[in-house]
């Protein structure tokens, strides 16, 4: 291509692609304004250019951001970016309190979001927004009970992931407290019939994975490979691609609690959190062959407080954080309230053991709330610049946010209501947080352009005491909630 003469730059339009590469955001608005034709060159390169170096993971965004033009796109994620600089968010709850204390699990694809509690999964259609570069709308479609034949006792579900499917996001695995993991093919709602039953039979032969006599307490899905642990770490991975896979089992033999399944690195693993008698700490990476599970964990992922705990929660960054490559860095939730980041390729933090024992690493980070000594019972990660991580706590309905960036500059925040419950699951996205308690399912929403119809109005009724904590502003989207820093000083914010 020739040199561009009207720039007053004599390069190729080649070499002036490759110097937007390194450019930062206000580098580059600041060069679309230096001429026409350079406004031109970075509508049509830089914010594409920008926007694949500097991604924002969000499921519940990506069937509108196909339709957004790239600049759109930005404005989205620098308005983003902002309110969580700042702890600005619309908080806003998803259902009405559920009967009974639940323990709720979440997961969330590019077509809706799925809300177990109990027995019954509550969906959320994700629909387009009312205006390009807001985010997108959620409906709520309906809810789906699993009940067995009459006389038998139903049972709750304990874990949930949706499955491959070629794009419908209608088939997912379920983990129930019976032991069974089941997969399913949710049916479509119509406007006649919201409450859809699903018959579930119990043949040991015809599920996915059995743990007989136990609790499915996690499930794990990557790369069409699911991974199923019992509260008694009782272990079980299948390859769902091929009928024909063989299955693979483990037996921790330790109260167990969460799992995380990575086939996406250079060496297949999976983290376990457990509660640590047997082994000196209660989290452990196991490697994976094509033929099986290794036996005795390869790596020990320690803490520096050497005393007994628990993990509760695992997850893993996503591929643009500042941490570094996703597949290589552990963040886990503990019994001691704080969040940890372990990361695989760093030696320096790892502690030599005796010939035929496993690698020790210390974390390279520590996340606490310094007011609050509750477990963490659930972690993600993403939100603004995809650097924030998110802990759900055991108390008071309380979710924590640090940026790894400045991780003494933490927040926290109750969930609309204020309720006195865990928060049992939480998903971050690049401007939502999806959680929930044992009451009902809520959000945070950072993105520009939330409004009443952004998501569904709930009902509330004053003479229920789960309600009477639950106040709409006077503005009419967004819903009280208290919030503070971690600082000393621990002033609201």
């Amino acid at each position: 291509m020739s040199a561009v003469q009207s720039t007053g730059l004599a390069l190729p339009v080649e070499i002036l692609i490759v110097v937007m590469e390194s450019l930062d955001l206000h580098d580059l608005i600041n060069l679309s304004y230096t001429s026409k034709f350079m406004h031109a060159l970075v509508n049509e390169f830089g914010w594409s250019t920008y926007l694949r170096l500097n991604e924002r993971p969000s499921w519940t965004l990506d069937s509108a951001r196909r339709r957004w033009s790239s600049k759109k796109q930005v404005q989205y994620n620098a308005l983003a970016d902002r309110s969580w600089s700042r702890a600005q968010f619309i908080a806003r709850p998803l259902s009405r309190s559920w009967a009974g204390n639940l323990q709720p699990v979440l997961a969330v694809s590019s077509s809706r979001l799925l809300v177990a509690a109990g027995r019954i999964i509550y969906s959320y259609g994700i629909r387009d927004p009312l205006a390009e570069g807001h985010g997108t709308r959620l409906v709520y479609e309906g809810s789906f009970s699993f009940t067995l034949r009459p006389g038998v006792p139903d049972h709750d579900i304990t874990g949930i992931t949706f499955i491959s499917d070629g794009g419908e996001d209608r088939t997912v695995c379920l983990g129930f407290a019976d032991g069974y993991v089941e997969q399913f093919k949710l049916p479509v709602h119509d406007s006649s019939n919201w409450r859809l039953r699903i018959a579930v039979s119990r043949v040991p032969e015809q599920a996915v994975h059995f743990h007989e006599r136990d609790v499915v307490e996690d499930i794990s899905y990557s790369r069409n490979s699911l991974l199923s642990l019992s509260s008694w770490g009782s272990v079980t991975l299948r390859d769902l691609s091929s009928s024909s896979a063989l299955t693979t089992t483990l037996q921790l033999g330790v109260r167990s609690w969460s799992s995380h399944l990575s086939m996406s690195a250079s060496t297949p693993y999976v983290t376990f959190g457990i509660t640590c008698t047997a082994h000196p700490t209660p989290l452990l990476v196991h490697h994976i062959t094509p033929s099986k599970i290794s036996s005795t964990p390869s790596v020990v992922l320690d803490s520096p407080r050497h005393r007994p705990s628990a993990v509760y929660g695992i997850t893993q960054p996503p591929p643009s954080s500042p941490l570094g490559p996703s597949d290589q860095l552990i963040v886990s939730g503990w019994y001691d309230g704080a969040v940890r980041v372990h990361d695989l390729r760093v030696s320096g933090h790892s502690v030599s053991s005796a010939s035929g024992e496993p690698t020790v690493l210390d974390p390279v980070l520590t996340l606490q709330d310094p007011w609050s000594p509750e477990s963490v019972y659930c972690v993600s990660c993403g939100g603004g610049s995809a650097s924030f991580v998110a802990a759900g706590t055991a108390r008071y309905s309380v979710v924590a946010f640090w940026d790894v960036r400045q991780p003494t500059k933490g927040w926290s925040v109750h969930a609309p209501g204020n309720d006195s419950s865990p928060v049992y699951s939480v998903i971050l996205e690049s401007s939502r947080l999806f959680g929930a308690t044992q009451s009902r399912s809520f959000v945070y929403d950072f993105g520009p352009g939330v409004t009443r119809d952004t998501y569904p109005s709930v009902p509330t009724s004053p003479n229920r005491i789960i309600d009477r904590h639950l106040r709409l502003n006077h503005d009419g989207v967004d819903y009280y909630v208290l919030k503070y820093n971690h600082n000393r000083a621990g002033l609201q914010i």
